[in-house]
């Protein structure tokens, strides 16, 4: 038995690729850069923003700046205040493994803070997580480094080594797995903001999954 479970936000709790895709393809549409929602998924979904510059500057010629970066998240977060939802399954999937674990649940992002705020809170899932956020903005590396995992851990009082960690990108993964924890990728079928399988397995993955209503009796097998 896993002492704690780790999550990952965009992807795993919150269907928000979409909505952030949609937004920052408008946005470099603007600079000139043409992208469909599948280009815009390959490279940019489970990256922070802030490290794909030299790929905006090099298609674009456009330097981003801190100003373009906060226009962004304007945008992406009205949006997702609008229209955002959770995945299928999640939110009485964290109730259940919040219940078998005593609690020990926490939520360790790449995102920035107020992302994260706003969408736990959107869904619901801001009281099962209060106290346990963790922003990979605030630590010293952000994914694919172990450090928002490891301080996810540490707070949780518990070794990484005996904590599940719950992802659907290969930087998230890498992220987990560095940690020293078990890693669970969530990949559901048909979907254009997930990774094939072979991907998460490649990078670390242990366990695969398809849906969120399994998640529960997988942690526990």
């Amino acid at each position: 038995m896993f002492q704690a479970v780790l999550f990952d936000c965009d992807g795993v709790l919150v269907d928000s690729e979409r909505i952030t895709n949609r937004v920052l393809r408008a946005m470099l549409r603007d600079l000139g850069w043409e992208l469909t929602e599948s280009e815009g998924f390959t490279l940019f979904v489970g990256r922070a923003l802030t490290d794909e510059a030299g790929v905006i500057l090099a298609n674009t010629g456009f330097v981003v700046t801190d100003e373009w970066i906060g226009e962004f998240r304007r945008r992406r977060n009205e949006a997702l205040a609008l229209d955002l939802e959770a995945i299928p399954g999640a939110v009485s999937a964290v109730h259940e493994i919040s219940r078998i674990f005593n609690g020990k649940v926490a939520c360790a992002s790449g995102a920035d803070r107020p992302k994260i705020d706003l969408q736990l809170t959107k869904v619901g899932l801001a009281d099962a997580f209060a106290g346990k956020v963790f922003s990979g903005m605030e630590m010293p590396r952000s994914k694919p480094a172990p450090d928002v995992y490891l301080a996810a851990a540490a707070a949780l009082g518990v070794d990484p080594a005996h904590t599940a960690v719950i992802e659907d990108t290969p930087a998230g993964v890498r992220a987990g797995v560095a940690a020293g924890a078990t890693v669970y990728g969530y990949c559901p079928p048909d979907s254009l903001a997930h990774h094939e399988p072979q991907a998460l397995l490649t990078v670390g993955a242990t366990h695969i999954f398809t849906s969120m209503d399994d998640l529960p009796k997988l942690l526990q097998a």
